[in-house]
């Protein structure tokens, strides 16, 4: 850390944040030092959001109590251009990108130079290109942002940010989108940009990634900051003891569940996402018994999802192949015709396949089964609200209420009712494509627990996933995809992350050893 003293740019003193109904922060204290990268770490619910919405001016002063600092002189926001005026700025999960602009474009605008009564176009570009090279940022300022991948669009916005003169950057979950390469030329211009002196507060749930960028960690846990360590002193599993609470030692917990009878059977599967667009998916085989999970990986675009989702009924065109369920032929119409004959699905996309986010809690857990809270076409309330309540208390959903909008629960309780109403379906075989992408450990401890419930109750889980521990440490049987075929299928026992990679990584005719990569994420 390139600082040559240690006296706080930034100060939070016992933020206190109230929600109807909760108490989001508990006194949190938080400093961060010149030149210093901070990592922010807790499970989702902890109040990792709304201190950084504190800092940033978007819960503006007055509506908390407590006390920030920038320096030495006390701020009080009323707004995000406050913050930004302060020399703050916060580059959100969901970026505040124009796509149909260009990297320059993006870069001033709103400020753009002028001559006269037009803006100087000219300036803007010559301005951008040096604010980029500037900062080591590899892009071309005529660029249009659409074109560009998430990483790339994630350093336009730390370069919009910058060029503001910012000082102090809070990025949120800046990596959970980014393949390995964009993350490690993240962290490289992080790097950089500390050695400038500018100061970064970092969130995620990636440890590897925390203990590679951060010189310190503040752990947060119910509201509460419980404890700042300097990384070099501290590993992963005090970092995961501080934020639950507990002793984790096995993130994925044993089971024992003999294989029953086959539940899913795919045979030469093929299917085009529409009609003479060609096979997308080509030639796929699999069964899954009852007590069985099988997981299914492969590179990013390898057909995971697309083949999940057309068995539920929501993507493409059978080309060929037949598919039974519990040894009768099956094919759904839609997902509701899947709903109806015993398949559930839990979408990697939540916000756009899955929850109704305005809607409350209670009405996002029976979306699927309200069928059976009807009698002679009227819904019965009280019903509804009793399996509602007992799903909640089950799963040990974080809200205040059932009546609590969606939208305001932390991602790993989100991702909690998703599962509620999957499960309440009383599904054979469900589906899950990445049910733990960004959430915490606790929570992820927590869905594999209900996984091993599920095949302990003779259910059959389908676990679609880019994370090699998560497949490895949860699978019975792995399927890997290679460009829409099958690339490789193991047994849990022969299973290794190498073989795995071949498999992903497997061409027709060329073997296994062509270029390629599988996110292989940390396994907290």
């Amino acid at each position: 850390m390139n600082s040559t003293t240690n006296h706080p740019v930034l100060r939070a003193e016992r933020l206190v944040k109230r929600f109807p109904g909760v108490t989001a922060l508990k006194g949190v204290s938080f400093t961060l030092r010149p030149g210093e990268i901070h990592a922010l770490c807790g499970e989702n619910g902890a109040g990792k959001s709304t201190l950084i919405k504190t800092l940033s001016g978007l819960h503006p002063a007055g509506s908390y109590e407590g006390t920030l600092f920038v320096g030495d002189r006390p701020a009080r926001f009323r707004s995000i251009a406050d913050a930004e005026a302060a020399g703050i700025a916060v580059i959100y999960q969901e970026l505040a990108l124009v796509e149909e602009m260009t990297v320059a474009e993006n870069l001033f605008l709103g400020d753009e130079p002028r001559r006269g009564f037009f803006v100087d176009w000219d300036q803007v570009y010559r301005d951008a290109r040096a604010q980029l090279e500037h900062f080591g940022i590899r892009l071309h300022p005529a660029s249009p942002v659409r074109r560009l991948g998430i990483g790339q669009k994630q350093l336009v916005e730390i370069a919009k940010a910058l060029r503001k003169e910012s000082r102090i950057l809070i990025l949120d979950e800046p990596t959970a989108a980014l393949t390995e390469t964009e993350v490690a030329a993240l962290l490289d211009i992080l790097r950089d940009l500390r050695r400038r002196g500018i100061s970064c507060v970092y969130v995620s749930h990636k440890l590897d990634e925390v203990f590679s960028i951060a010189d310190r960690i503040t752990v947060l846990r119910d509201g509460e900051s419980v404890v700042t360590l300097d990384v070099k002193a501290t590993d992963r599993q005090a970092v995961i003891r501080h934020m639950v609470g507990r002793e984790i030692h096995d993130l994925f917990p044993k089971r024992v569940s003999p294989p029953g009878e086959r539940r899913l059977t795919a045979r030469r599967l093929s299917a085009e996402a529409s009609r003479g667009k060609g096979a997308f998916l080509r030639d796929i085989s699999f069964e899954v018994r009852a007590g069985e999970v099988l997981g299914i990986g492969g590179l990013m675009g390898a057909g995971r999802s697309e083949l999940l989702r057309h068995l539920f009924g929501a993507w493409g065109r059978r080309l060929a192949g037949e598919v039974e369920l519990d040894g009768r032929p099956f094919r759904a119409a839609n997902p509701a015709d899947a709903l109806r004959q015993g398949l559930a699905f839990v979408s990697e996309d939540r916000k756009r396949y899955g929850l109704i986010p305005e809607q409350d809690v209670g009405f996002n857990l029976s979306l699927s089964s309200l069928r059976a809270f009807a009698t002679h076409g009227f819904l019965q309330n009280a019903r509804e609200h009793r399996e509602n309540r007992a799903w909640f208390d089950s799963l040990r959903v974080k809200a205040p209420t059932l009546e609590t909008p969606v939208a305001q629960l932390s991602g790993g309780n989100q991702q909690k009712v998703l599962l509620g109403r999957a499960l309440m379906a009383a599904p054979r075989v469900i589906f899950l494509d990445e049910p733990t992408r960004g959430i915490d450990v606790g929570a992820k401890v927590e869905i594999y627990a209900w996984m091993n419930r599920l095949t302990a109750e003779g259910r059959a889980v389908v676990l679609a996933s880019s994370e090699l521990a998560e497949l490895l440490g949860m699978s019975d049987r792995i399927l890997m995809l290679c460009e829409g075929g099958v690339g490789g299928a193991f047994a849990r026992a022969e299973a290794t992350p190498e073989k795995l990679l071949a498999a992903a990584m497997a061409r027709k005719g060329r073997g296994s050893g062509v270029e390629g990569r599988v996110r292989q994420k940390e396994t907290s």
